[in-house]
């Protein structure tokens, strides 16, 4: 069987590139194809060194800095890569990378991230953060989202079987192509960090710093109330207005290696997160180090979070508000003796790598079973 991998796009290694690096562990010899590929040699290495096939986007002006200018190209671009001689067709796909051509003979399995997210529900966010609510520009924008819809919504139809990271994304798939996903969350590296029960008098956060992230909520809720240290790694565009807001009880470290990083998350009495995210692989990272996490409740955290019932990992706040995460601090604080390393560790594991390797070979072997052979005859359509 010939298997072709689709991923949107290989910049830099993230939370959906740590799916595509599961996929290809899982299908070793598979192909892979990507609307450009500018990743690094160390990032490369993730991916069993594989180099993918691009699209003709790969060679315009600018395409490694000032890819993502080029998304109204995008789904024409994709649609030119030739996966006519593959048998099995997986895409890895937040943007347009479900939309390859495939035919009635061919299996396409998609794990979606999330649909287009800034041509959806989040479209007047991301207009208003990008400058392009008001003007012609904005008009424009709107205009090229909107026709990204109408091409999102109809290659829906060419998946066979769709995969979500999330419940949360499965309502949006639901909400958006009418399509049931089944939920598969994705693989947490959980085995690279290590429960640690004795723990220090500070908070973390670690994140890239951009707005949806809003790291800046955290900061100022945290400078509120000097009694709590915090500690901030990441880096990012929002890090001056961070950095107006933090008091001399946030320390800022920008970035740091992936060794400094588990350690301060080892040896935090809690993580802090704010983002509405898909999934959030972060906070699974913590509970995977024995540390309790503070959330914003809703998304993913909802998924990955325990906050109720005789082994909490977490505690949520209900509003993306200073008072309200000072408030979810100060609980926290009061209930401290419920929350255990072990507890924590436990709830992790369920976001293995091994769990997500099961899950999806199993998907996978659905799709495949679900195939019609050439002996077998289609309804009659009257």
């Amino acid at each position: 069987m010939k298997v072709a991998v689709v991923h949107d796009w290989l910049v830099t290694y993230a939370g959906a590139e740590r799916v595509l690096s599961e996929i290809l562990r899982q299908f070793p010899e598979a192909d892979l194809f990507s609307v450009v590929d500018f990743l690094s040699d160390a990032d490369r290495e993730r991916i069993l060194n594989k180099k993918a096939a691009t699209t003709f986007i790969q060679r315009l002006p600018g395409a490694r800095s000032r890819y993502r200018s080029y998304l109204p190209l995008m789904p024409l671009a994709i649609e030119q890569l030739d996966l006519s001689g593959y048998d099995l067709v997986i895409s890895s796909s937040h943007a347009v990378s479900k939309g390859v051509l495939t035919g009635p003979d061919q299996v396409h399995v998609s794990y979606i991230h999330s649909p287009i997210r800034y041509a959806w529900d989040m479209q007047h966010q991301y207009l208003r953060e990008s400058k392009l609510d008001k003007g012609v520009k904005s008009w424009i924008a709107r205009w090229l989202l909107h026709r990204i819809r109408l091409w999102d919504s109809r290659t829906a139809n060419g998946v066979d079987y769709m995969t979500c990271n999330s419940t949360f994304i499965a309502r949006r798939i639901f909400k958006t192509y009418g399509r049931t996903a089944e939920v598969i969350p994705p693989p947490v590296d959980v085995e690279s960090f290590t429960k640690r029960e004795d723990k220090e008098d500070f908070y973390i956060t670690a994140s890239r710093l951009v707005p949806y992230k809003r790291i800046d909520l955290i900061v100022e809720s945290f400078s509120k109330t000097p009694h709590r240290r915090l500690v901030v790694v990441g880096d990012g565009p929002e890090m001056p207005k961070i950095r107006s807001k933090a008091g001399s009880n946030v320390q800022l470290l920008g970035y740091q290696s992936d060794g400094a990083l588990r350690d301060l998350m080892e040896r935090a009495k809690a993580f802090v997160f704010a983002a509405e995210e898909d999934f959030g692989i972060v906070p699974v990272e913590a509970q995977a180090c024995g540390t309790p996490v503070i959330a914003f409740g809703k998304g993913g955290a909802l998924e990955t979070v325990i906050d109720k019932g005789e082994h909490p990992t977490g505690v949520f706040f209900e509003e993306q508000s200073a008072a309200s995460l000072i408030s979810a601090l100060d609980r926290f604080e009061r209930t401290h003796q419920l929350f255990s390393a072990s507890a924590c560790r436990r709830n992790a594991e369920r976001f293995s790598s091994e769990e997500f390797r099961k899950k999806f070979s199993s998907a996978v072997d659905r799709a495949l079973s679900r195939r019609l052979s050439p002996c077998d005859s289609l309804p009659d359509p009257r």
